[in-house]
């Protein structure tokens, strides 16, 4: 069975976003991820991590300005200097926080625009930010995301990540597959698990359609959580979803979606 990661920007929002990693590691989580990190310094993440007994697994690149709306700058033309700092920002503070995932997420395509010029930014910026993480020890993550929660975002089924993560052909560049966003755009989870898992790097869950634990809603996590035995999957599941109610109380769907559960 996979070990869970509490996505900190999510869960435990009960406590300030410092005083989340105690919690996670109070009920019982090994592992952490977050969306970002940039709000605090490095040593201090750093600090609680080392204190706490927990492996970061996951976080995310710069985004650009997020509470103007930006989701990421990795497909936009014109934004390559402000993408390669985020790369250089978000490797710092992975090689603080011993972190051996990054993902860069791809941003809007903007309305009336060539898809074709974007996404021949976003497999030129791909290339630079692979090749300065794999200096590092570092696997690059690419995510689809549906496009009821980020409209117009520009990544959005596996297919088409998959062909973009052949044609910059690197073996550090990897997918995150993130069950919640799968079933919404496309479906059939498990047979493109079976398809696509070994280029697969992380894999988070949530319930859909409400984005909540993931014991509600209808995707069928037993069965999920058996098949990536049956294939062998050894790495995290990021706990990306929102409480229902409180952090605490929902935690009950561990032992709900276990296969013995």
């Amino acid at each position: 069975m996979p070990g869970f990661a509490a996505n900190l920007t999510m869960l435990f929002n009960e406590v300030p976003f410092i005083e989340r990693f105690e919690a996670a590691a109070r009920a019982g989580f090994k592992a952490v991820e977050f969306l970002f990190p940039y709000q605090h310094g490095a040593e201090e993440i750093a600090a609680q991590l080392h204190m706490h007994r927990l492996e970061n697994v996951l976080f995310n690149m710069p985004p650009g300005d997020w509470t103007a709306g930006e989701r990421g700058l990795a497909c936009l033309p014109g934004r390559e200097q402000e993408f390669r700092a985020g790369v250089a920002k978000a490797i710092s503070y992975a090689q603080a926080f011993g972190t051996p995932r990054l993902h860069a997420m791809a941003g809007l395509l903007p309305q009336h625009a060539d898809p074709a010029i974007h996404r021949a930014a976003y497999i030129d910026n791909l290339k630079y930010a692979a090749a300065e993480t794999a200096k590092h020890g570092i696997m690059l993550l690419i995510e689809p995301i549906n496009t009821r929660d980020i409209p117009r975002y520009f990544l959005n089924t596996q297919a088409d990540a998959h062909a973009i993560r052949e044609q910059v052909g690197v073996p550090n560049l990897k997918v995150q597959m993130d069950f919640y966003h799968v079933q919404i755009v496309e479906g059939d989870i498990a047979m493109k698990l079976r398809q696509y898992l070994p280029h697969i790097g992380h894999i988070q869950i949530a319930g859909v359609p409400e984005r909540n634990e993931p014991d509600t809603g209808e995707i069928n996590y037993p069965y999920l959580f058996r098949l990536l035995d049956e294939l062998g999957y050894d790495g995290w599941l990021g706990c990306e979803y929102r409480p229902a109610k409180g952090t605490i109380e929902g935690l009950g769907w561990m032992k709900a979606c276990s296969p013995s559960g």
